[in-house]
């Protein structure tokens, strides 16, 4: 009977080696990764001009193996850095040069807290042929419809089988003696956000920054650039570079970008990054209306570990104190977005994040000059309420009303709870700073003229606060930022 498993081709095998020096053993991820996706690449390439294989072509991720013997007493301060107890610890690595700072760190803690080797070598887990390329190189579509032979039934495809969120969510289910996550998302899962990072915001993921702003609003974008364009014109600040969709470059000291192209059309949620050299600048998403958008955009960065996310909106007030152009402080969230129902139950609370609360108030005192009892003249902290309905004024709205008072909501919104849980979700420091724009419950809606002068007063001085918010978090230790609050029972070694 002939064979009916094709064969396969593919780069010759490379084994584990041990490591101590987690700069070395980063090289070595670089080594594997770089390897494999050129082989790849080459192999396409020879397809393409007809050279057909009668089997099979594969190349897999480099992975990083962990093995651990006993229940060696750590620091209990940290949050991570450290595996719970005796065990093989794997994960698979994709784009190493990208996450090169990342990865040190990760395993210089590891080697330190369990004085042990860690282990680099090729896993099993096939590279998918688009995610070989670059995100932003271009594949003639044409010529791979003509092949003789679909192009799936010679090299890898993405899996969505093996690229979920199952270790995020703790729901990831573990044969007996199979291997325990070491970090918290795997290559192809990386593979797949960084390319939709390029689709969704028309900027490369190498751009963003550890720091990054989520709004609602297309005059907090332009307030950003005219910000960032003087910053880089006059050439004193800390910040190197501000980078525009289409990858467009304006470096320290120039007035105009000197690299990149602008694109023919908006993408969907256009980010924007003022960079500083360590990658601890701010990066902007105009993430546009609603909670699927802020899902999405925050399920594919949180796959570059940032170090604190903050939503900068504007919303409904619901008190008839407050008044438009007030600030209001999330300490709470009521989720009627549904977006994240089936990752994050509802029943969940999402608790204020002490660091980001008190940077938050502090910014809003340095910028507006007020502080303690006159401070409440124009911010309150209290509940913020998300809802996926932007009209729900048009329905029979007393059932909603009365479920915002018994929850004690201030402000109304359509995004700050689900950046709020896929932080907390993510184990990304979140938090929440909106201006109240509207009262609908009081008779005060958005006009356009009443809109324009309220953008015209309050934009600069809220993202203002935004940034000076985002300098102090900045200014703490990783350590104190990433704090144990939103680490759950069994927790991956990685942050």
């Amino acid at each position: 009977m002939a064979d009916i498993f094709p064969s396969i081709e593919s780069p010759d095998s490379i084994g584990f080696e041990s490591f101590r020096d987690a700069a070395s053993a980063v090289a070595r991820l670089e080594h594997i990764y770089d390897r494999n996706t050129a082989w790849l690449r080459q192999r396409f390439e020879a397809v393409v001009n007809g050279q057909i294989p009668d089997g099979r072509v594969r190349a897999c991720y480099p992975m990083i193996r962990f093995v651990s013997t006993s229940h060696t007493a750590i620091d209990s301060r940290l949050a991570y850095g450290y595996v719970p107890g005796p065990g093989i610890y794997t994960t698979t690595i994709s784009r190493p040069s990208l996450y090169r700072s990342y990865l040190r760190e990760q395993l210089s803690l590891l080697i330190h807290n369990h004085d042990t080797e860690v282990e680099i070598g090729e896993s099993d887990v096939p590279i998918a042929l688009h995610f070989a390329f670059d995100e932003t190189a271009y594949v003639d579509g044409e010529a791979v419809e003509n092949l003789p032979k679909a192009l799936r039934d010679i090299f890898d495809v993405p899996d969505l089988a093996i690229m979920d969120d199952a270790i995020v969510n703790g729901t990831v289910e573990l044969h007996p003696g199979a291997p325990m996550p070491l970090a918290p998302f795997t290559g192809p899962r990386v593979d797949y956000s960084l390319y939709r990072l390029q689709h969704y915001t028309a900027t490369r993921p190498q751009h963003f920054q550890n720091y990054v702003l989520f709004t609602n609003y297309a005059f907090y974008v332009d307030e950003f650039a005219a910000k960032a364009r003087q910053m880089m014109a006059d050439g004193n600040s800390d910040y190197v570079a501000f980078i525009e969709p289409g990858n467009l470059v304006t470096y320290s000291g120039d007035s105009t970008p000197s690299e990149g192209s602008a694109p023919a059309r908006q993408p969907q949620m256009p980010a924007y990054h003022l960079v500083r050299k360590d990658n601890s600048g701010i990066t902007l998403v105009n993430i546009g209306v609603g909670p699927s958008n802020a899902k999405t955009i925050t399920d594919h960065i949180a796959v570059l570990r940032p170090h604190a996310w903050l939503m900068l909106g504007h919303c409904a007030g619901l008190r008839n104190t407050q008044k438009l152009g007030d600030y209001v402080l999330a300490h709470g969230y009521v989720r009627e977005d549904h977006v994240l129902d089936a990752d994050l139950p509802t029943w969940v609370p999402i608790p204020p994040l002490a660091e980001v609360q008190v940077a938050l108030e502090q910014a809003v005192e340095d910028i507006t000059g007020l502080d303690g009892w006159d401070l409440k003249k124009i911010m309150r902290t209290g509940t913020v309420a998300t809802i996926d309905n932007r009209n729900w004024e048009l329905r029979d709205h007393r059932e909603p009303v009365e479920r915002f008072s018994q929850s004690r909501a201030i402000a109304l919104d359509m995004e700050s709870a689900t950046i709020a849980a896929n932080g907390f979700r993510f184990r990304v420091p979140y938090g929440t700073l909106l201006c109240v724009s509207d009262k609908p419950l009081h008779g005060e809606l958005k006009l356009p003229g009443m809109a324009s002068d309220f953008y015209r007063r309050q934009v600069s001085q809220h993202l203002e606060i935004g940034m000076l918010a985002m300098e102090r978090l900045r200014a703490m230790p990783p350590e104190r930022l990433h704090s144990r609050k939103l680490r759950s029972f069994v927790e991956t070694a990685f942050q």
